[in-house]
């Protein structure tokens, strides 16, 4: 059994963390948020013990490990974009490694930081990087690599997910923050395309506003036109009908990607790698970090080239424009 902590407890993914760790046969020793809305724990560890101040945390893991000699083993880190690479430095200090969500972090020489740290400390950085372990996503790599090899496919991704006012109050809305739409909401479709279809070869952005993103990136493998918005204006007319704000689309030569289902365990799954040393480290993140980095700084080219067809709808105000 392994010893852990965990930062962000109150979050929405938390539980999901909370859950792997469970079934995987470990124990969470301590959790912290600033947010005490942290019941969701009685239904997995009702003895962790909680804090809202991030430095009572780091006493209690160092009393821990001075004074009792328990040894927190991984530190699970489901708290804002901007803190990952804080956070993630904070369990590496502390002797423990860490397992934290995507984004891993916001900027590519951060991921240069955190390799320099590994070596010091001897304690490795884990991504959650769930998609990979998708058997429908495993299933369409080995279908790519069966294919001749100097086949390249025409993908089209959309993801459209529904985001009220809150948002833009929130930390998700403040780009240097979240990193942006792309980053934000993105990141696992760029890296899940990038793990099938290889090395990233062009990136170019179209739209880039603060509720929607348009672009074109080129793999080895793959030509994608990508379109990710959290307007629901935007979802296709038969979506709205069914009173459903969520809409998601990956399209290969034209045959859409089923993989709607199997979400349920897939953080556990990725948990069950990473206990046996097979997870996804900073080296298998770098990729996906460096695509959102440079979509976040690239100059919007407008309508032109192979552009993703959402890329014509309608731009909105920014809800906050009219209180101004």
């Amino acid at each position: 059994m392994k010893n852990f902590a965990l930062i962000g407890a109150a979050g929405y993914i938390a539980p999901r963390h909370l859950k792997a760790i469970r079934e995987t046969g470990n124990d969470l020793v301590a959790a912290v948020d600033n947010f005490d809305s942290v019941g969701i724990i009685d239904s997995y560890f009702p003895n962790a013990d909680f804090f809202v101040e991030f430095e009572r945390f780091d006493r209690h893991i160092e009393k821990l490990r001075h004074d009792k000699n328990v040894q927190i083993d991984f530190t699970s880190i489901c708290t804002p974009n901007y803190l990952h690479d804080a956070h993630i430095r904070f369990a590496m200090r502390t002797g423990s490694d860490a397992i934290c969500e995507k984004p891993l972090v916001l900027n590519p020489w951060n991921i240069d930081a955190l390799e320099h740290m590994q070596e010091q400390t001897g304690k490795r950085v884990w991504n959650i990087l769930q998609l990979r372990v998708h058997p429908s996503i495993i299933a369409l790599k080995e279908k790519i690599a069966r294919a001749p090899a100097d086949k390249v496919f025409d993908v089209d991704l959309t993801y459209l997910t529904s985001r009220g006012h809150w948002y833009y109050t929130s930390w998700k809305g403040d780009v240097s923050k979240s990193g942006g739409i792309a980053t934000n909401i993105g990141v696992h479709f760029y890296d899940m395309l990038g793990w099938i279809f290889g090395e990233v070869k062009e990136n170019k952005v179209h739209v880039h506003t603060h509720d929607r993103a348009a672009g074109y990136l080129e793999f080895a493998k793959a030509r994608v036109r990508w379109f990710l918005s959290i307007n629901e204006d935007v979802l296709p007319d038969d979506v709205k009908s069914q009173g459903q704000r969520t809409y998601r689309s990956i399209t290969i030569e034209g045959e859409e990607l089923e993989f709607s289902g199997g979400f349920t365990d897939l953080h556990t799954v990725s948990y069950e790698q990473i206990l046996g040393g097979k997870g996804y480290g900073l080296n298998e993140a770098r990729q996906a970090i460096e695509i959102v980095h440079n979509i976040r700084h690239g100059k919007p080219l407008g309508l032109v080239g192979d552009y993703h067809p959402f890329a014509e709808k309608k731009l909105s105000a920014h809800p906050f424009d009219s209180k101004k």
